[in-house]
């Protein structure tokens, strides 16, 4: 019991830091003012639920994932890296071009132009990069492939990493839930400020990873 709270604390005093729900609650306040209510708490249910199962296939299967396909943990990194630099100049110089084009427009039928087009958040960019973003990839699968190979035998280890992955899914539920709040109290133009500063702050992110994973190949090389 003491080993299985051991593991679990370590876990999430590792993980809450890196994956930061405060990132993914900015982007939802401001790429989701657009939602209703519930549809925006179905969104932050399912992206909760997408968070956990990020987390568990990268410390299960990430590092098998990553060396069928050849990725190395600097390359996750950079990759990350340009993701989120690519959110974060959407958000930063939104556009005014319609996101659907006329063409597609034209293919739908009557009834389906009648349908509000709903925005889908959850898997991106609620979820991944949001939160279980490159900085909490690469910490969990560093920590899945630096365990010692009795550890995985442990009982204990396998039901941390289940209580460790529902509390950051829970943590994170909850932190999104609040952002409801938060769109009332600031309205449109609130929003609209909030969206300019969370996306210079998501490219300063992208930047860093990049930063990060330039360094670590270079240290690698130099090593070598």
């Amino acid at each position: 019991m003491s080993q299985f709270i051991h593991y679990t604390v370590l876990g999430v005093l590792s993980l809450l830091p890196v994956a930061n729900p405060l990132t993914s609650m900015s982007l939802l306040l401001s790429l989701g003012n657009g939602l209703s209510a519930a549809e925006r708490n179905r969104q932050v249910f399912k992206s909760a639920i997408y968070v956990g199962i990020i987390l568990l296939v990268c410390f299960y299967g990430g590092s098998f994932i990553m060396s069928a396909f050849g990725i190395s943990l600097p390359g996750l990194r950079l990759a990350g890296g340009l993701i989120v630099c690519y959110i974060g100049f959407g958000m930063l110089f939104p556009s005014d071009q319609p996101s659907e084009p006329e063409a597609q427009k034209s293919m739908l039928s009557d009834e389906d132009k009648a349908k509000p087009h709903v925005r889908n958040l959850a898997f991106v960019p609620l979820a991944l990069p949001g939160t279980a973003g490159p900085g909490a990839i690469a910490l969990v699968i560093s920590i899945a492939s630096s365990l010692d190979p009795h550890a995985h035998a442990s009982v204990a280890l396998h039901l941390s990493v289940i209580a460790t992955t529902l509390i950051v899914a829970c943590v994170y539920w909850v932190v999104l839930r609040s952002a409801g709040l938060i769109m009332k109290a600031l309205g449109h133009s609130g929003l609209d400020a909030i969206s300019r500063l969370v996306g210079f702050l998501l490219i300063g992110m992208g930047v860093q990873f990049g930063i990060n994973g330039i360094t670590e190949v270079v240290m690698k090389f130099h090593a070598g």
